[in-house]
C-alpha cells in the first residue's frame, strides 16, 4: 500500500509539470504494469486531461496524456494501436487530403456510369504500310457461326420426294428397262392399198427362225432387238430399225 501511495504522489507530481509546461502537447509514460496504469488514469482525470493506453502485451502496454485542447484524433489513435512510435501531423494531412481525393474521384466516377473501354491501337491500322488500307478492310471480315451445322436445311435438299413416291419411281424405272429389252408381240395389220396382197392379217412372230405364214403371199411383221423386219414367203426383209 505504502508503493502505491508514493507511486502516485510522483505521477501527481509528473502530470502537474506537464500542465504547466506550455510546449508540452502530449506525454507518454514508461511501461506499467495494469495497478501502475489504473492510478495513473485516475490521476489524469482529476487534472482533467485526456489518457490512453496502448501496446500489445500487457508488460509493454504504456499511458499517453493529452491536454483537453490538443486531443488526439481517430488517425492519430489509431496509428498508435498499430504501433506507430511517432505522429506525423504533415503525413497525416497529406494522407487524409489523398483518401478524399480517392473518395471524390469515386462518386465522380459514379455519376459519370461506366467507362468504356477502347484498344489502345487497331491492327488494321497497325499493318495499313505493309498490306494496305483497302486489303486490311476486306480481311476484317467479321465470322458468324452456322446456326445450321450438323443439319441440312430444306431448302438445300434436291430431292423433297416421299420414300413412298421415290419407290414407285423406281419400280416404273426398272418395269420401263425391261420393257425395252424384251420382246413385244404386235397386233396385225392389214396389208397396204396396191401391193395386191389380201387375206386375212398379218402375224407377228418373236423370233427370226419361226415358220414363213400359212399363206404364202401373206406378209407379217415380226419386232426384235435390231428393228422391224416383213416376212413375205418366207423371206424376212429388214424394214426399219427402231
Amino acid at each position: 500500500a505504502r508503493e502505491k501511495v508514493e507511486f502516485r504522489k510522483r505521477m501527481e507530481k509528473e502530470v502537474s509539470d506537464f500542465i504547466q509546461d506550455s510546449g508540452q502537447i502530449k506525454k507518454k509514460f514508461q511501461p506499467m504494469n495494469k495497478i501502475e496504469r489504473s492510478i495513473l488514469h485516475d490521476v489524469v482525470e482529476v487534472a482533467g486531461l485526456t489518457s490512453f493506453s496502448f501496446g500489445e502485451d500487457d508488460e509493454c502496454r504504456y499511458v499517453m496524456i493529452f491536454k483537453k485542447e490538443f486531443a488526439p484524433s481517430d488517425e492519430e489513435l489509431d496509428s498508435y494501436r498499430r504501433g506507430w512510435r511517432e505522429w506525423d501531423p504533415q503525413k497525416a494531412e497529406e494522407k487524409r487530403k489523398l483518401k478524399e481525393l480517392a473518395q471524390r474521384q469515386e462518386e465522380e466516377a459514379a455519376q459519370q456510369g461506366p467507362v468504356v473501354v477502347s484498344p489502345a491501337s487497331d491492327y488494321k491500322d497497325k499493318y495499313s504500310h505493309l498490306i494496305g488500307k483497302g486489303a486490311a478492310k476486306d480481311a476484317a471480315h467479321m465470322l458468324q457461326a452456322n446456326k445450321t451445322y450438323g443439319c441440312v436445311p430444306v431448302a438445300n435438299k434436291r430431292d423433297t420426294r416421299s420414300i413412298e413416291e421415290a419407290m414407285n419411281e423406281i419400280r416404273a424405272k426398272k418395269l420401263r428397262q425391261s420393257g425395252k429389252s424384251a420382246t413385244h408381240i404386235l397386233g396385225t395389220t392389214a396389208p397396204r392399198a396396191g401391193r395386191g396382197v389380201g387375206g386375212p392379217a398379218a402375224a407377228t412372230r418373236t423370233h427370226p427362225g419361226a415358220p414363213a405364214p400359212h399363206h404364202p403371199r401373206q406378209p407379217c411383221l415380226w419386232l426384235g432387238g435390231s428393228g422391224v423386219r416383213r416376212v413375205t414367203a418366207g423371206a424376212w426383209t429388214s424394214v426399219r430399225h427402231v
